[in-house]
């Protein structure tokens, strides 16, 4: 009965592994996005704490946007790659450093590229189109995860 219930632990864990696909959008970096983005929003020190190298820098950020396809849909993105593999950034807000809350529509992922000693590189969508800006680390935003 233990062999049972171990083995049956160790598939859902394999299972869950298996679910944190990433894409090959055929980059030339040969950088991977993960599908989905991680749950919720996060501070700097959190998302650095959490994911540490998954998460994009700046230049894979900026490649993302200069060698892929955006098309908006009203909830973010449709990323499609030069090979024509896809991921979707949907904008889902943000908190900024005195606590403003955006709502969906507007979105700022984490990089982990720092601009000085309390400000980071973020990719910045909105429905007019993406790019990278810097920020004060102290917001909370969304992650999505890479690998090379």
């Amino acid at each position: 009965m233990k062999k049972v219930l171990f083995l049956s632990v160790m598939c859902l864990v394999a299972l869950a592994i298996n679910a944190q696909t990433y894409v090959d959008l055929g980059l030339p970096s040969g950088t991977k996005w993960k599908k989905t983005n991680e749950q919720g929003l996060f501070t700097y020190e959190d998302a650095m704490g959490r994911f540490g190298k998954q998460i994009p820098t700046k230049k894979q950020c900026d490649e993302l946007i200069k060698k892929c396809d955006w098309k908006w849909t009203g909830r973010g993105f449709d990323v499609v790659g030069p090979n024509g593999e896809s991921i979707f950034m949907p904008a889902l807000g943000y908190r900024d450093c005195s606590g403003y809350q955006e709502e969906v529509g507007f979105g700022q992922y984490w990089t982990s590229t720092p601009d000085g000693e309390y400000r980071t590189w973020l990719l910045i969508i909105l429905s007019a189109g993406a790019m990278t800006a810097n920020n004060d680390q102290c917001g909370e935003f969304s992650v999505r995860l890479v690998k090379n």
